[in-house]
């Protein structure tokens, strides 16, 4: 049987949420309930709202960005910040205070987001959860005529990252994904003087995730806080014990809930590498290598990661490195390089080949929706124009999708010793270039090479359009999960 979507549980009254054999019964509910169900009964339909016409919202995640989310909505005119969900009660003072100092309205508290969906006067739902949860939540969100901001990664996997692109275009949803590079509009106009062939034909677009991500220890497994529903917190993730390394931030480093540095905050340069490259979806291939070097504990997700993928235009390459910033470790670097055939274009300079003269990078300016992030994403609720969102469901998709072809290729690979040259992803100069800086900066770090392994990913081809692997059963399993009931990503949204 098909998991149901929100709109097959429509009918149940809102207090038959609060109890558990209420809710029970709501979330089994028939999907003959749907037929009775409108979406545009509701005022968050596909109906253009009025500039004045006030904007209800519900903060899902309160804890790290979920507090810039609620900051930035209780500024703006007609905008009202009327829930803030979260399993843990333990933020909801802070959040409630924070709103009511700046709008001067309190927000009422939820623990799980299923109790506001069926609020008919709620108009979006702004989710800055841990990652296993963000597909899903905006999934039920769509379903039930909300527009949805959602957080970097858009997605845990490739599989529901498509699903949630389906959602949105079939309830004609404004889905907009929180990579903030795409409401630049300097970074817009420096990729439309990339794209010029201005500065010569692109080679290799390269995105740097390197900051300091240092040792989370090991933690036992306990009772969970009073305060926490750890039921609710998992949501799709496998069923587990908790333990004080999950809630609320190295979730990011277990494969279950996160995506490791390269889908944390590595997805933000994944997305402007892949802008870069024309037309660019997904890639034909793809490999990965790297380790959790430089100390033992117990995350899962590396920590110095490379990666390759072949686009038919250019080559995208990805270094993610958490060993800076100590001892003799190279520095910070969340950034963007391209190299061309003509030199190399970063921070909006233009440095030639053969040392020529360095340039400002030039080109016509482009305007993206104003507003930032969040103003833009009001702004399109309004117009109901998906061109007016500046970083829409499929563009999110696509690049999110990329981060997690890096980990499926690392995670089907193997260990292999250091030594020798044969860890090479490729003979173009700048992969060697950057695997030699990962090499470099683990020695410097008082890593013995000699004396260590790394992990090389399985190499994998791709089709595209269908958003598989060619002939490769265990990677194609790896593009989705076994998702727990009822927190069940469905095929059929």
């Amino acid at each position: 049987m098909q998991p149901l979507n929100h709109l097959q549980t429509r009918t149940a009254k809102k207090r038959s949420l609060m109890s558990g054999p209420n809710r029970r019964r709501f979330l089994q509910s028939t999907a003959a309930a749907t037929a009775a169900f409108a979406i545009s009964g509701t005022k968050s339909s596909g109906n253009i709202l009025g500039a004045n016409e006030r904007l209800r919202v519900a903060v899902a995640g309160l804890h790290g960005r979920g507090r810039s989310h609620y900051g930035a909505y209780a500024k703006m005119k007609d905008v009202e910040v009327a829930y803030v969900v979260d399993p843990d009660s333990r933020q909801y003072a802070r959040a409630i205070n924070d709103v009511k100092n700046i709008s001067g309205t309190a927000p009422k508290p939820i623990s799980d987001i299923r109790e506001v969906l069926d609020d008919s006067e709620l108009n979006i739902v702004s989710i800055a959860t841990p990652n296993h949860w963000h597909s899903l939540m905006s999934i039920w969100a769509c379903q039930a005529g909300k527009d949805v901001y959602v957080e970097k990664p858009l997605s845990h996997n490739i599989s529901e990252g498509r699903k949630l692109v389906e959602a949105a275009r079939k309830y004609k949803r404004m889905v907009q994904h929180g990579t903030q590079e795409r409401s630049s509009s300097g970074r817009a106009s420096e990729i439309a003087a990339l794209h010029s062939g201005k500065y010569g034909k692109l080679t290799v677009s390269k995105g740097y995730c390197c900051k300091p991500r240092w040792s989370i220890g090991k933690k036992t497994n306990e009772k969970p806080p009073a305060e926490l529903d750890f039921n609710v917190w998992l949501g799709p993730a496998p069923q587990q014990p908790y333990h004080g390394n999950l809630v609320h931030y190295n979730w990011h480093w277990f494969w279950d809930t996160g995506n490791g540095d390269t889908g944390n905050q590595g997805v933000h340069q994944m997305d402007v590498a892949r802008w870069a490259i024309p037309g660019a979806t997904l890639p034909k291939r793809v490999l990965s290598m790297g380790g959790r070097f430089g100390y033992d504990d117990q995350g899962q997700t590396p920590n110095t990661q490379v990666t390759v993928m072949e686009y038919d235009e250019a080559l995208l390459l990805f270094e993610t490195r958490g060993l800076v910033g100590k001892h003799k470790s190279m520095g910070r670097m969340v950034t963007n390089e391209f190299y061309t055939t003509e030199g190399v274009m970063r921070s909006g300079t233009f440095y030639p080949k053969n040392g020529g003269k360095p340039e400002k990078v030039q080109g016509p300016r482009v305007e993206v929706t104003p507003g930032g992030a969040f103003g833009s994403f009001i702004h399109a609720v309004r117009s109901r124009k998906i061109s007016d969102l500046n970083a829409d469901v499929l563009e999110g998709h696509y690049s999110s999708a990329l981060c997690h072809l890096c980990n499926i290729s690392y995670r089907l690979g193997v260990s292999v010793p250091f030594s020798g040259r044969d860890n090479l992803l490729s003979d173009n100069p700048q992969v060697n270039a950057s695997i030699d800086k990962v090499r470099d900066n683990l020695e410097v770090i008082g890593e013995k090479l000699a004396e260590n392994t790394y992990h090389l990913g399985r190499p994998l081809n791709m089709d595209p359009k269908t958003e598989r692997f060619i002939d490769d059963k265990a990677a194609n399993a790896a593009l989705t999960r076994n998702y727990r009931k009822p927190f069940v990503v469905p095929e059929t949204v």
